[in-house]
């Protein structure tokens, strides 16, 4: 088990995310860090490969690119799934949202939009926007669309930052975890869930051999 990894009961919902930006990999890392199924389509067209951070708390100078290999590897190791591709349409159901990418067609219960100020596939699943052309959210992200969540620049007309970004997936996420867990979920972790997890990998010989 990854580090951090929380296991996923069989009856845990699937959560799809479009958009491998910050705010796409944060939701992608809350879902999965706390047993939800999460899955990430994403075509890698992100303003962050021309950005250099120096206002990202706690981060003193990182490139763009090397932040989201970061993130990535994060993400990965809690279980999500990524995958390169382009989705061309969503659509609600009966049990939650169509995600159609590369002619395929995936299902799940909540969605997570993350795609910049591309507003295209908020406006096809019929969410409301503002009178700045931006997706009505709350301030848990879900639009008016019920488990449907918009987030980053497709909120706000310009203030989009990676930080903020961050945060609109995490919200998105933890409101998805307290539907599904029937009460206000918090993602608190502590120094000692680090040296448990740690202990861990050191004595599965899995992970071992997965480093040699």
């Amino acid at each position: 088990m990854s580090i951090a990894q929380r296991p996923k009961p069989e009856d845990m919902s699937h959560v799809i995310v479009v958009g491998g930006g910050p705010a796409g990999l944060s939701a992608a890392l809350f879902a999965a860090k706390n047993g939800l199924e999460a899955t990430v389509f994403d075509t890698d067209d992100t303003w962050m490969h021309k950005a250099h951070l120096f206002n990202y708390l706690g981060v003193n100078s990182l490139d763009g690119s090397s932040y989201l290999d970061i993130a990535r590897d994060q993400v990965d190791d809690v279980g999500a799934e990524r995958h390169h591709a382009e989705v061309t349409s969503v659509e609600t159901t009966d049990d939650g949202f169509a995600v159609t990418a590369d002619d395929e067609t995936h299902h799940a219960a909540y969605l997570v939009l993350a795609t910049g100020a591309d507003r295209s596939l908020a406006e096809e699943l019929g969410c409301e926007t503002t009178d700045e052309g931006t997706v009505d959210v709350d301030v848990t992200m879900e639009t008016s669309v019920e488990d449907a969540y918009a987030t980053g620049a497709m909120v706000r007309a310009e203030e989009w930052q990676a930080i903020i970004s961050a945060g609109d997936g995490a919200a998105a996420a933890l409101n998805v975890l307290t539907k599904e867990k029937g009460d206000h979920f918090h993602d608190f972790d502590v120094p000692a869930d680090a040296e448990n997890a740690m202990a861990a990998v050191v004595d599965d010989p899995e992970a071992e051999s997965d480093d040699a």
